[in-house]
């Protein structure tokens, strides 16, 4: 009996839920507490329902924190999709703040779009889904950039944005510490297989897709350094 009126409870708890709701409500408690005070128990109880009622909607702990970037990155796509800039350097500058933005905002979730599993395994953070490269590599084509200068471009522009933001985010509170063993409530691996996502409507990556795999870390942390000394190199100069 005390069983059944325990799952009563829960399911007139439980009522009114959906999954949009929850995954605002997990962004925002890790906006206030972090990522490490995030747990299906404290959500549960932040939205005054049981435990259980949330696993109608999402998978687990890491179901969750992936639900929290796509939701971060879907923003993302929203807004770039109202990009209108003619010149290739103002689509690009529109870009960075729009990321730097949701740095901003969410301090502690944005180290999220650096470290959850990527849409696909070639493709970086921050502009990792498979939505915001397509629109970022398609927009660049359509500006006169070849193949190879399209997805040049984005190595190096996703280079300079995650080093600047994710130092950015820790002056304003991030956890830089190396993340704890995920949480395994639910037993959720990646969240609705949103890690395996189909490249059926991202042309542009699925064509690219080689050379979006190419391993060039050396020759872009020389480039980057060497940038760096002819900057200051200038300044000096001066």
């Amino acid at each position: 009996m005390a069983e059944a009126s325990q799952s009563k409870a829960g399911a007139r708890a439980g009522r009114g839920l959906s999954r949009e709701p929850i995954v605002e409500t997990a962004l925002a408690r890790i906006d206030r507490v972090g990522t490490q005070g995030l747990s299906m128990r404290s959500l549960a109880q932040e939205l005054d329902v049981e435990a259980m009622s949330l696993y109608r909607y999402v998978h687990g702990r890491e179901d969750l924190l992936e639900a929290v970037v796509a939701l971060l990155m879907g923003d993302l796509t929203a807004r770039l999709d109202d990009e209108v800039a003619e010149h290739w350097q103002g689509f690009l500058q529109s870009v960075a703040h729009h990321v730097r933005r949701i740095a901003i905002e969410h301090p502690r979730a944005f180290p999220l779009v650096a470290t959850r599993h990527p849409s696909a395994p070639w493709l970086r953070p921050p502009l990792r889904s498979v939505e915001v490269v397509d629109t970022f590599l398609s927009a660049l084509l359509e500006r006169g950039f070849s193949d190879e200068q399209a997805v040049g471009a984005y190595r190096s522009f996703s280079s300079f944005l995650l080093g600047q933001l994710l130092l950015e985010s820790a002056t304003r509170g991030a956890e830089t510490a190396p993340a704890s063993e995920p949480l395994d409530e639910g037993g959720a691996d990646i969240p609705e297989h949103d890690g395996r996502e189909g490249l059926e409507d991202a042309p542009q990556v699925a064509r690219l897709r080689a050379l979006l795999s190419e391993d060039r870390s050396d020759e872009e942390f020389e480039a980057s350094l060497e940038a760096l000394l002819d900057r200051l190199d200038g300044e000096l100069t001066q």
